[in-house]
């Protein structure tokens, strides 16, 4: 039996501490190894105690959770996941975390963390099993990203053209059915195997493509800042974003990567146009799908309450899979869990093409690892691979 995952718990609040080291020590999975009333001893704690994981509150006295993260992930990294307030000021400072080096935040809503639903027991647990059992973090420059300079001269983005061929109709229940099937076979994801990931010993050759849909779920903002900062305005594609993110997160991550990139990038609306050039990011607990009347706009649906993840990958895969044939590119990244898989397997099904990131730069090789495993991946990247494929694109 493999060694406990070590947990330091970090918040000024007696009774978030005592009710996060409740519902980690109900599992056996894990081991509390200490707790810590504000940043400064959480720094301390972390040298002295080595754990593998640390829950972090934000708003400390004497040292608040971002300046303790960024002195913890510059002279001893470690995987920490935030806590913070459901409103936009805590979904702010949520992003500023991301960007410290935090693996992920979670919303501290009181009327959740009260209750008795499993809900926050087991999205705690996992993820913490998963970053756990993870590689740790490199040493993180811990300098807030500076915001790129907004050309004066943008290209103004023509309306998306989509082929003649694609079909026009997408089936709805054919997407519940992705969705049900994802229910039934979703597992955690996150137990590491020792072989080396399958990689190419030759750069894939970009396809020919109509939209780009990039996955992603724990890990996924950061990988994401680093791919998207690095687009060219001119960028010839449109891109869908579908980040594993609370709702209260979208609006305020959207808004931040619109700041640092060349690429327009927004939280999508009901409607939007499929436009060259611009990242559309599913809402926080909605649905995100390329409209089967109009493809050349997105549909945003509520998310259904059976559905594990709102957003889900396998959801805007599988519609894009139903839309656009085999014209996709479909990027799956770091996240725990599958999700992405059955959608891939529609992809692929449409003869569309899958690049899947590797072990080594993922935080969390989970949803590349199923990806791959199900044999649906056609290269395996490291981030910066991907990056540099997708940023050429604009050079033509």
């Amino acid at each position: 039996m493999s060694m406990p995952v070590k947990v330091l718990i970090v918040d000024d609040s007696g009774f978030f501490r005592n009710r996060i080291a409740d519902l980690l020590g109900s599992d056996a999975r894990i081991s509390v190894v200490g707790t810590a009333s504000n940043g400064r001893e959480a720094v301390e704690q972390v040298k002295l105690l080595r754990p593998d994981v640390v829950t972090m509150d934000v708003e400390m006295p004497e040292m608040n959770g971002i300046d303790a993260l960024r002195q913890i992930m510059q002279f001893s990294p470690v995987h920490v996941i935030m806590l913070s307030s459901v409103t936009h000021e805590g979904a702010r400072i949520s992003m500023q975390a991301l960007e410290a080096g935090a693996a992920d935040c979670i919303p501290k809503d009181l009327r959740e963390w009260m209750g008795n639903s499993s809900g926050i027991k087991n999205q705690l647990c996992d993820q913490v099993v998963a970053l756990g059992k993870s590689r740790r973090p490199r040493m993180y420059a811990s300098q807030p990203s500076p915001e790129k300079p907004r050309s004066a001269a943008r290209p103004t983005h023509t309306r998306y053209e989509t082929s003649a061929t694609v079909s026009a109709t997408v089936n709805e229940r054919s997407l519940s059915a992705v969705a049900g099937s994802r229910l039934r076979s979703d597992a955690s994801g996150t137990a590491r195997v020792e072989s080396a990931p399958r990689r190419n010993s030759a750069v894939p050759r970009f396809p020919d493509c109509r939209v780009v849909v990039i996955g992603s779920s724990t890990g996924g903002p950061a990988a994401l800042q680093k791919i998207l900062t690095r687009l060219p305005a001119a960028f010839p594609y449109p891109i869908l974003l579908v980040q594993h993110m609370p709702k209260t997160f979208t609006p305020v991550f959207a808004e931040r990567l619109n700041q640092q990139c060349n690429i327009t990038i927004k939280e999508a609306t009901d409607g939007d146009r499929l436009v060259a050039g611009t990242a559309l990011l599913a809402p926080g607990g909605h649905q995100l799908i390329i409209d089967p009347r109009q493809n050349d706009r997105v549909k945003v649906m509520p998310g259904d309450e059976r559905l594990t993840y709102k957003p889900s990958v396998d959801i805007s895969y599988g519609s894009a899979a139903k839309c656009f044939g085999d014209k996709v590119l479909a990027v799956i990244l770091t996240g725990m869990g599958s999700d992405g898989t059955d959608g891939a397997r529609l992809l692929k099904r449409s003869g569309a093409t899958v690049w899947a990131q590797d072990e080594n730069s993922s935080t969390i090789y989970g949803m590349p690892k199923s990806v791959i495993e199900a044999d649906l991946a056609d290269a395996v990247l490291d981030l910066d691979e991907i990056g540099t494929l997708l940023s050429k694109q604009g050079e033509r």
